[in-house]
């Protein structure tokens, strides 16, 4: 599936919306600093967050547009996850049942770093509420990668072809020490994932919660029959 943004005014427009949920995230605590970055399908190319910028701060003239090859055309210097994010989008793509990512939200969200430090799991959190199984569902958790590492964008993209074989597609994965990365078909979508996978970890630490704690099997499968959860 290709997503197409055409014409002038439409480029604005992701422009903007890219700034305003960089903004949303920001004031609401989400990232902090220089943390974190967004990027988002435009036309045949992408458009994403400079490498540094603070995304309370972002400037729609600034973001950094490349061609599909990765080519930067325009914009400040693109962040150094850019390699990772065009993994995501083309392994999302080619993966079987997957959502096809159009956009694509990186943070340093506390609550799932904090969580990440330990972890001993193959994924960051058990099945705790409804609606982490129904808008998040599992988050492989990804060994350490230095920030920028290429190695990441291959290992990810493996995860995402190797959840789409067992027929649970994936729209999140968690670095290890780093932060999440979320995606979906709209940036409004993406963030409001986010924020229910950074609600979930929290809860984990208010509620000092186990795997036992989540939700049972039977429940589950509830989720998928009526809401078509994917778990």
């Amino acid at each position: 599936m290709t997503f197409q943004i055409l014409g002038n005014t439409s480029e604005t427009k992701a422009r903007e919306e890219i700034c305003r949920v960089g903004l949303s995230l920001f004031q609401r605590g989400y990232v902090h600093a220089t943390a974190g970055n967004i990027s988002m399908r435009v036309g045949d190319g992408f458009l994403i967050t400079p490498t540094d910028a603070a995304l309370g701060f972002l400037d729609p003239t600034d973001l950094a547009l490349l061609n599909r090859n990765g080519t930067q055309i325009s914009g400040k210097r693109a962040s150094k996850t850019i390699a990772l994010h065009r993994s995501i989008y083309e392994a999302s793509d080619n993966a079987a049942g997957s959502l096809a990512a159009q956009c694509i939200i990186h943070t340093h969200s506390s609550h799932c770093v904090s969580l990440s430090l330990n972890a001993q799991d193959a994924e960051l959190l058990p099945p705790l509420t409804p609606y982490f199984v129904m808008k998040v569902g599992r988050v492989p958790l990804m060994p350490y990668f230095r920030p920028g590492d290429a190695a990441a964008a291959a290992t990810v993209a493996q995860t995402i072809q190797t959840y789409a074989q067992r027929g649970t597609p994936i729209r999140a994965v968690m670095l290890a020490k780093l932060g999440p990365n979320v995606w979906h078909q709209d940036l409004a979508s993406a963030m409001a994932t986010l924020e229910e996978l950074e609600e979930t970890a929290k809860l984990m630490h208010l509620a000092k919660a186990t795997p036992e704690s989540g939700l049972t099997e039977p429940q589950i499968e509830e989720l998928r029959q009526q809401f078509g959860a994917s778990w």
